[in-house]
């Protein structure tokens, strides 16, 4: 082998290990939406339901 294709092999076995020691993210730290039901859903979209139409009772009521 000549001194050209040695140091193209060097630098590429290099570069391969530096890529090696790129720690990727690890998936279990990042945080997972749990799972909603779809009676838990129904139960929040009533909720917020009664949440946007209850001040506008009391404003209502209030204003009178």
């Amino acid at each position: 082998m000549n001194k050209k294709q040695v140091m193209i092999k060097k630098l590429a076995k290099r570069a391969k290990a530096r890529q090696n020691k790129v720690v990727p993210d690890n998936p279990s730290t990042k945080v997972k939406e749990r799972y909603i039901s779809k009676a838990e859903r129904a139960k929040i979209a009533l909720e917020q339901e009664q949440s946007v139409t209850e001040p506008t009772i009391e404003s209502a009521t209030s204003a009178e």
